[in-house]
């Protein structure tokens, strides 16, 4: 088994080791406005003002005025927390590849893509803030697959961490492998879960995708890095 997302310079969380903890943050002066300017990208935004409209266990939904390079104020931004959350390109031993079907609130459409789900933490947060992610990721890996298909894997490999909405979210996607995949046990699913699992070869992903079946970004991003990693 290769090693986890534990390691920090395998996580890709190198940027997120001194991410601010954004909870209860109302006004000026947050510490991302007290970093060292020369330090600052002379891109980047600086937030001056927060407002959290919706903040409970589920989001944290913002609405924020940030100081432009130019040094000009634009308001509003919206933006948002929840929870980060894991990707699973997962295969049998027959080199089928599980998918599960439910539908998606978003686009209201029933998808086709590869078992997910949030990361559980262990310091009490839902989202923002360092929680220890990388550690907790394979732990809700193998959970999420287990719960959604049943089936168990001993061969894991870990792909990237990935924003999964770097425009309006700080949420991260932490993308896994998992091979020679056994069925275990029966579908295990929250109440709010109902889902179907599918099997579908290489080929049928494909052209899945292609054809817009398959229509999840990060999902297809945990697709193409599996497959490069399976030809290197």
């Amino acid at each position: 088994m290769k090693k986890c997302a534990d390691e920090k310079n395998r996580t890709g969380l190198t940027g997120r080791q001194n991410a601010e903890n954004i909870g209860g943050t109302e006004s000026t002066g947050n510490s991302k406005s007290a970093k060292n300017t020369e330090s600052r990208d002379p891109l980047a935004w600086e937030e001056v003002s927060t407002e959290h409209i919706i903040q409970d266990e589920w989001i944290d939904f913002r609405r924020s005025a940030y100081r432009l390079p130019d040094g000009s104020v634009f308001e509003p931004y919206y933006t948002y927390s929840r929870k980060d959350y894991v990707v699973i390109v997962a295969s049998d031993t027959e080199e089928n590849y599980l998918c599960v079907r439910q539908f998606r609130q978003g686009i209201r459409e029933v998808t086709t893509e590869f078992p997910a789900g949030g990361i559980e933490r262990k310091d009490g947060r839902e989202y923002g803030g360092d929680g220890g992610f990388a550690k907790n990721a394979l732990v809700a890996a193998k959970r999420e697959l287990r719960e959604e298909t049943g089936y168990e894997s001993d061969e894991w490999s870990y792909l990237l961490a990935v924003p999964s909405h770097a425009t309006i979210a700080d949420d991260y996607a932490y993308l896994f492998v998992a091979r020679n995949c056994r069925r275990v046990a029966e579908q295990s699913l929250d109440e709010t879960e109902f889902l179907n699992v599918q099997k579908h070869t290489a080929q049928e992903i494909e052209e899945m995708i292609v054809s817009g079946e398959f229509p999840q970004a990060v999902h297809i991003a945990a697709w193409l890095l599996a497959r490069r990693e399976e030809k290197n």
